[in-house]
């Protein structure tokens, strides 16, 4: 004998928007809030900039200054060698992203592409280093390069970029095992050698990858404050965050916190610049990854 179950009846389409409309409501609400926490910080970082210093002590503190002191912007050319600070920095994260993308494209190339022996192994071992703290091989590193004579210089800085990283070689070689290998047996077909297809097939289609990682890189040397303090010695020869941190040091009585906050907002320009120009293929690559 069928049995014939009772459905439920169908919401009409004015009662099912009514029913939604609350979400949707709660929902919008609770971005604003969330968003406005979110920017809150920023927003007291560039209000603080244009605070005089007295006014900067007040307390309780005001939600805008009540002179704009647009002043605190060249004072702290003045204060701090600032241009030369930040030309260092862009230096130092323009060698680094340049040789930490050929590097790690490179190796990610020959692990996504090339399936031999130990292969597998290679690459755990490759991962494995991930989970290495930076001080654990701090001082054997300061000791090579103090052999070296590359103390006071830029290369400790510079050059450990061209021998790629673990994470990024990940990141990429994800991204290469994706693409198609009949554009790669054209390649062959057509002549072309393993670094020609390197560089004429896969790197123009992994534009996405590449602007991930190079957004990673640039960040990391950019906010880097360890490595520069432990090798460079020369004022002449410091980064961003190191004339930074030098304004919080015992040789101001009450540290000017406007200009910190002034050289925190000039600080963030090229980031937000290259996040900005590259936000189309950063998200992309985000997708295409898998980074969570």
């Amino acid at each position: 004998m069928s049995t014939v179950k009772a459905t439920r009846p169908l919401e009409s389409p004015s009662r099912l928007r009514r029913r939604i409309k609350p979400v949707k409501i709660a929902s919008f609400v609770t971005l604003i809030i969330t968003t406005f926490l979110m920017l809150l910080p920023l927003f007291f970082m560039v209000s603080t900039s244009l605070k005089s210093k007295r006014e900067m002590l007040k307390f309780p503190p005001t939600f805008l200054p009540e002179s704009w002191a647009w002043s605190n912007y060249t004072d702290i050319f003045e204060t701090l060698q600032f241009g030369t600070l930040y030309k260092n920095s862009l230096i130092i994260a323009g060698f680094s992203v340049f040789g930490t993308l050929l590097s790690s494209a490179l190796v990610a190339y020959g692990f996504a592409r090339y399936r031999g022996r130990g292969n597998n192994f290679w690459f755990i071992l490759l991962l494995s280093t991930m989970m290495l703290p930076y001080p654990a091989i701090m001082i054997p590193q300061f000791v090579l390069f103090s052999k070296m004579q590359w103390i006071d210089t830029f290369l400790p800085l510079i050059v450990p970029a061209f021998f790629g990283s673990a994470y990024n070689i990940f990141l990429l070689r994800q991204f290469f095992s994706t693409l198609p290998e009949e554009l790669f047996d054209a390649g062959r077909m057509d002549g072309c050698g393993e670094l020609r297809m390197w560089r004429t097939i896969a790197l123009p289609l992994s534009a996405p990858a590449l602007a991930t990682v190079a957004i990673f890189a640039f960040i990391y040397s950019w906010n880097d404050l360890l490595t520069p303090v432990l090798y460079l010695s020369s004022s002449d020869k410091f980064t961003l965050p190191v004339g930074m941190a030098s304004l919080t040091s015992s040789r101001f009585r009450i540290p000017p916190w406007h200009l910190l906050m002034v050289a925190s907002v000039l600080a963030m320009v090229p980031i937000v610049t290259l996040f900005a120009i590259a936000q189309k293929q950063f998200v992309e690559g985000i997708v295409l990854t898998g980074i969570k």
